[in-house]
């Protein structure tokens, strides 16, 4: 695997990083992206990486202009793109659905769901041109892709439409060679998954502590997704909390 290139979205912190910082410690040259560099370039120091194999690149994955840049610049560095971790996604707050604005709804879909179609598009054009052809793009679904969480509509929303997207991607891909996984990601141990472990509302309205994993196990999950031949492809993915509750009835 020494040698192959990836583009890890949201690399700065929590999953992403820590698929990133595995990818690059197991020989990837990778590109850290994000909105804010200083992260991305932190992320970078911790995984000891040398220069000629991780570059942080500021881009916003909701601006199609950025998203061609980040392409680009990784294009032009390393001159093809194997791997693609569509990774970068955000929330809104936790009220009532009525209660929400239409740029609060928008950020979520801009982010979510048109940015792994951008980051698609990009590393198509990339991947079927290139010699070796064909590549690996795998999209962060999460556990929201099947189930949600109370008052998380717009979240929700975009998760079950990307696995349409990674459904319609591995069909259209197959003829460039280009695989599509899924992976769906429940209580990774994160900054953004904190909250957890505080207690967090159920769809019954009580208010429960659920347990947590670490998030090494996602970026080693992610590598192993990658380092597949493009021959076989984990179509979807689960890897989450043993215990926290989705399986069931809570």
């Amino acid at each position: 695997m020494h040698g192959r290139v990836a583009i890890v979205t949201g690399a700065g912190t929590g999953i992403g990083k820590a698929a990133a910082v595995t990818l690059v410690k197991n020989g990837y040259r990778v590109a850290f992206a994000g909105r804010r560099r200083e992260p991305l370039e932190a992320a970078i120091a911790e995984s000891g990486a040398p220069a000629d194999r991780a570059i942080a690149v500021s881009a916003d994955v909701a601006d199609p202009a950025s998203v061609k840049a980040l392409f680009a610049t990784v294009k032009n560095t390393w001159e093809r793109l194997d791997v693609v971790f569509n990774n970068a996604g955000v929330s809104a707050p936790a009220i009532p659905m009525e209660d929400l604005t239409f740029e609060q709804w928008k950020t979520v879909v801009d982010i979510n769901l048109t940015g792994i179609f951008l980051c698609t598009q990009e590393a198509i054009r990339i991947m079927k041109d290139q010699t070796p052809q064909g590549g690996r793009i795998i999209n962060n679904g999460s556990i929201s892709a099947h189930a949600p969480r109370p008052n998380s509509a717009p979240y929700t929303a975009t998760k079950h439409a990307v696995t349409g997207l990674t459904k319609s991607t591995s069909l259209d891909g197959r003829k460039y060679n280009i695989a599509c996984s899924q992976i769906d990601i429940g209580n990774a141990a994160t900054e953004m998954a904190a909250r957890m472990a505080k207690g967090v509302p159920q769809a019954n309205g009580e208010i429960a502590v659920e347990p947590l994993m670490d998030v090494q196990h996602v970026g080693d999950a992610i590598l192993h997704i990658a380092n597949l031949p493009l021959a076989t492809n984990v179509q979807f993915m689960t890897i989450m909390a043993t215990k926290m509750p989705f399986v069931g009835r809570g």
